[in-house]
């Protein structure tokens, strides 16, 4: 058989299974709610790639590590759920790195931040006055959040801060 009608078959097959498993574990199997998160979806983007590229290797260990990656996903995920100190000792906390307009240089430092690309984040995020800015947080997944509102506006409240180390 032509090699790229086996590589078009065995992507449609690791497809299939990526496909069956994510609608079997649901939305979160592609999230990026934490940092282990992202790397099960590299992890699984390697083995479809490596599934289309290394036709010496039989189809059937790329399918069985994808779904030892959902496995170990939904594993961890659970682990995570019922206790704390899982998810602590997996996820980075998210880190404080503007509050009420003025930028927290320490925490900056910490994420590994510059102020350009801070600057860069809040321009994305339409925050158009520093006065807006309530709070800048760089996430468990390295996405950041800007919550921006009228400046004498209800502070942020506890509930939504409540794991992002401060200072």
């Amino acid at each position: 058989m032509p090699a790229y009608i086996e590589i078009t078959i065995r992507a449609a097959f690791v497809i299939l299974a990526i496909l069956l498993l994510t609608r079997l574990h649901g939305l979160r199997s592609f999230s990026k709610m934490s940092g282990f998160d992202f790397a099960i979806t590299v992890s699984i983007g390697s083995v479809l790639a490596g599934a289309v590229t290394t036709l010496n290797t039989n189809i059937w260990i790329f399918i069985w590590a994808t779904i030892a990656l959902f496995v170990v996903q939904i594993g961890i995920s659970q682990l995570r759920i019922r206790w704390p100190r899982v998810q602590d000792a997996i996820d980075n906390a998210p880190i404080l790195l503007m509050e009420d307009g003025k930028m927290l240089s320490a925490n900056m430092t910490k994420a590994g931040v510059s102020k350009s690309d801070l600057w860069a984040k809040l321009r994305e995020a339409n925050a158009y006055n520093l006065e807006n800015v309530r709070a800048v947080i760089m996430e468990t997944t390295g996405d950041v959040s800007v919550l921006h509102g009228a400046p004498h506006g209800p502070p942020v409240s506890d509930e939504i801060m409540e794991d992002v180390l401060r200072r």
